[in-house]
């Protein structure tokens, strides 16, 4: 009988994070569940089972001790999913140096920190690593500078682990959600409900107008995007990045004022 995959997961409290956890405990696999704050982490555990290791993913001093307490308790590790992130608001010169330092951290340094520090595990199971990035890296929002800069820099990690460690048996790849029901997300859409009194749902509807399959995605859907990069079914795959966001990097934005046109009532 095969034994069970160990799976890490920063930023496991809450969004995609736990949406993994949920998926991987049910099949099975043996958790690890990272992050800042411990009653998320406890209440994913409850439904899940699993390691709770509370700290910050960014810190490369914590990880020695989260490694020591991982090999401890399973001797072993399969998969990390780097999900840890956060916010970088503001353009160029309202992005203070600490907002500017916070993003790339959340954002950046936490990914490359979980990965150098589960590497050596990883390489003794010849496993798989998945980056969290988001259309963010392949495009920019408005008054996002330290976030999109973190995301688009998430790509050339990923690449680089890919490139490195790829002769080892160890594949890395990226996944790019559009918009995605969490909490995160969830308060991105105050100041549309705010502007023009809309609900929660609205608000995701307006954003979502000219996504081609109009609509956000749930956790569960980018979970199960990421469980297939860190799955045999995508052995030949790495350096990747899987765009998962509804098909809204595939619309040519000039043309929207003809989409407009042809649907003056918006639908």
């Amino acid at each position: 009988m095969r034994e069970p995959r160990t799976v890490v997961i920063t930023g496991a409290g809450t969004g995609i994070g736990a949406a993994c956890a949920r998926l991987y405990a049910d099949e099975g696999a043996q958790l690890v569940l990272i992050g800042r704050r411990r009653e998320p982490l406890e209440q994913v555990a409850g439904e899940t089972g699993g390691l709770i290791l509370v700290g910050d993913a960014a810190c490369p001093d914590t990880w020695d001790g989260f490694i020591t307490q991982i090999h401890q308790r399973y001797g072993r590790l399969d998969v990390l999913l780097a999900c840890a992130g956060g916010h970088g608001l503001g353009s160029a010169t309202q992005t203070s140096p600490q907002t500017w330092e916070a993003a790339l951290r959340c954002n950046l340094d936490s990914a490359f920190y979980s990965a150098r520090a589960c590497l050596p595990l990883l390489l003794e199971s010849a496993g798989n690593i998945v980056l969290i990035g988001s259309i963010a890296s392949l495009a920019a929002g408005p008054q996002v500078c330290g976030y999109t800069t973190a995301k688009h820099a998430l790509l050339g990690l990923n690449r680089s682990l890919a490139r490195d460690y790829g002769p080892h048996c160890v594949r890395v790849n990226a996944v790019c959600p559009g918009w995605v029901r969490t909490p995160m997300a969830d308060q991105e859409m105050q100041p549309l409900m705010d502007a023009y009194g809309e609900t929660l749902q609205q608000a995701y509807d307006r954003v979502c107008a000219d996504v081609p399959l109009r609509r956000p995605a749930s956790a569960d859907e980018i979970a199960k995007v990421c469980r297939f990069l860190a799955s045999a079914d995508a052995s030949i795959i790495t350096g990747a990045t899987l765009v998962a966001d509804g098909g809204s990097s595939i619309v040519d934005v000039p043309t929207l004022a003809f989409t407009r046109l042809e649907q003056p009532d918006g639908q």
